[in-house]
């Protein structure tokens, strides 16, 4: 690795450990939150209430040295709440804006799926365009700009599913699970103090996280690994050219083309992260489910035979023809994730 990308896996490490010193057993998510950061892409956080979900984002926002907002989504919530309204000034007889919480670098979306169809538009909006429209005038959103929504997977009264549009606008869907009991032991040392110690240093500012998205276009990706990505992808669509028959029947609708454009970003920020200027195979594996589980759906035959998109996924990923390539042994963080892949349920 030239030092132009020593210099980049160095304050991305840096990051990781200011972080480590206040969240506890969410290396994943925090890898992750990394790699959406980036690539410029947003991120859907799904796990149970208590798991450190606010705290991780808040904490990335501060290590970052960057605007944060956090909005709780509710029932009544009104689209004027997120992207802001005009107030009337009567002394000059005109309008002006007052922008609202969407107007910082990192947005947490608290519960977003308990808001209606008309606030999820204007989130939508700002997500994909970069921009707010605030009366007749659209105002642009600085960068780096990052939405980071969650969501309960436990509590169905009073949510309003995401629609596959929007769902398709996340880089990634993270799932994340309890800690392990040494985990949570330190957790629970840490935050049982009167007054726990949450405060860290900012590493880098938004200028350097713009430039580091920059140095990310130069990370080597062959025409071998380009291809890959595409069969992934359209393994989803058309299972049987891979000798995968038997999920055409589970698969509702297979990924679309922004699956393919995310998965090699997303592989080539993890290459950077595991400390490599080039991207692996492994490294598209490592990242895939997380970028494609979410658009790809299953029907009510997979639900009836307890057949869920981690077992499709992972049958796609252990068929498709992996590109042999030889060089220097994978770092833990690769084999970590790979790991992980191989641990979900089959059934």
């Amino acid at each position: 690795m030239n030092n132009k990308f020593s210099a980049e896996n160095k304050k991305l490490m840096m990051v990781r450990e200011e972080i480590g010193k206040v969240v506890v057993g969410l290396d994943y998510l925090v890898d992750r939150l990394l790699i959406s950061m980036l690539c410029s892409g947003h991120m859907l956080i799904e796990g149970v209430p208590g798991l450190a979900k606010t705290l991780t984002v808040s904490t990335l926002a501060q290590v970052l040295n960057v605007a944060f907002s956090r909005i709780q989504f509710t029932p009544d919530l009104l689209p004027g709440d997120l992207i802001g309204t005009l107030i009337y000034d009567q002394k000059n007889g005109s309008f002006t804006p007052h922008k609202g919480p969407l107007f910082a670098n990192i947005v947490l979306a608290d519960e977003i799926n308990r808001s209606p169809a008309k606030v999820q538009s204007a989130l939508l909006e700002a997500m994909q365009e970069r921009q707010v429209t605030i009366g007749n005038e659209s105002y642009k959103l600085e960068e780096p700009f990052l939405v980071l929504a969650t969501q309960n997977p436990i509590e169905q009264e009073g949510t309003y599913a995401l629609p596959e549009a929007q769902l398709d606008r996340f880089m990634m869907k993270v799932n994340i699970d309890y800690p392990t009991m040494e985990e949570e032991h330190l957790v629970m040392k840490r935050m049982s103090a009167s007054t726990p110690n949450l405060t860290v240093e900012p590493v880098i500012s938004g200028a350097e996280i713009v430039e580091m998205r920059n140095a990310l276009d130069d990370v080597y990706t062959s025409e071998d690994i380009e291809r890959y990505v595409l069969q992934i992808v359209d393994a989803t669509r058309n299972p049987e050219k891979y000798s995968l028959e038997e999920l055409n029947p589970l698969i509702g609708h297979g990924a679309s083309p922004r699956a393919s454009i995310y998965l090699i970003k997303s592989a080539r920020a993890f290459a950077l992260l595991a400390g490599r200027d080039y991207v692996l195979p492994q490294d598209v594996k490592a990242i895939a489910v997380d970028v494609m589980q979410h658009r790809v759906s299953i029907t009510y035959k997979a639900e009836a035979e307890e057949k869920d998109i981690y077992y499709i996924l992972k049958r796609i990923l252990d068929t498709v023809e992996v590109p042999i390539r030889k060089g220097p042994e994978i770092p833990n963080l690769v084999e970590s994730a790979r790991n992980s892949l191989s641990t979900m349920s089959l059934i």
